[in-house]
């Protein structure tokens, strides 16, 4: 690729990216302004933080400011500990979230019940921040703060973050009460699942190695009846100190059944692992059912 083709590619990245945290931050807004915050449903962090001080300060003070002004330390935090083009882009997804949301006050709140404010603005919420996140930044600083403490503490980030959602959740429950807290935890845990799927995508893909004596029957098998590509790694038995090759292959969800049907058939001896993968990157993988 030339310099200026490749240069051309990188701006059509950057301007996608801007464009899918402002979509994503627009999905966050509308989940807080439409659904959450009039049924007193909050999510965790530093938005959640944000949506209880609103409740509790005079109506000048917006949540949209609130969730800026909180974010700012974290923001250059985020510049020290992961770069600049991540603080960048979530200074991008932050003030977006704010202004869409401080547009979207002159908008009636759906009147629909709680449970369903719950689901709905859980699903939106995670769609939209999930969004952010797989395109580089961040509204929340959470686990920025996570990965500051925890260098001086004994948790990873994963429990400081829990922590710090329980004392968030327990606050909510004096504040607005069990119930509306309880509407809180749920609409957090389907904001946390849906921002997973968003981050991962929706194809689910196995990767799978196989140990076999027949390793070019098996590996030719995987190519022509399934249509993928593998991979064949050198070996060394632990017991036998035998040289072996492992065939690494990935396939969809959908493959993994005929997948170990053809090495059954081929090799019942051989031996299978198969795996969760979290992402596949390349041209020549595709989904396809055979």
């Amino acid at each position: 690729m030339t310099p200026r083709k490749h240069k051309k590619a990188k701006m059509r990245n950057v301007i996608f990216r801007i464009i899918m945290i402002i979509i994503g931050a627009a999905f966050a807004a509308t989940a807080i302004e439409l659904f959450l915050l009039p049924n007193k449903i909050i999510d965790g962090g530093i938005i959640g933080i944000s949506m209880i001080v609103d409740y509790l300060t005079p109506s000048y003070i917006t949540f949209a400011l609130l969730v800026v002004v909180f974010n700012i330390p974290f923001m250059f935090s985020g510049y020290k500990q992961i770069g600049k083009t991540f603080m960048w882009s979530t200074i991008l997804g932050i003030v977006s979230l704010a202004v869409i949301e401080t547009l979207l006050h002159h908008i009636e709140p759906f009147d629909i019940e709680p449970i369903l404010a719950a689901v709905f603005g859980g699903l939106l919420l995670g769609a939209g921040v999930g969004l952010v996140i797989r395109n580089g930044g961040s509204m929340d600083g959470t686990e920025i703060l996570g990965i500051i403490m925890t260098k001086k503490l004994p948790f990873s980030v994963g429990e400081f973050v829990m922590f710090i959602n329980i004392f968030i959740f327990g606050v909510a429950a004096f504040v607005f009460g069990i119930e509306e807290a309880m509407y809180s935890v749920l609409a957090y845990f389907i904001a946390f699942k849906t921002i997973d799927t968003v981050i991962e995508g929706l194809d689910e893909t196995k990767a799978a190695f196989i140990v076999s004596d027949l390793s070019d029957e098996v590996s030719e098998a995987i190519l022509h009846r399934l249509g993928r590509g593998t991979t064949k790694l050198k070996a060394r038995g632990g017991f036998t100190d035998d040289e072996k090759e492992v065939i690494y292959a990935v396939v969809t969800r959908l493959e993994v059944t005929k997948l170990k049907a053809i090495i059954q058939e081929i090799d019942e001896n051989a031996f299978v692992t198969i795996m969760d993968t979290h992402e596949v990157r390349g041209a020549k993988f595709k989904s396809a059912i055979h």
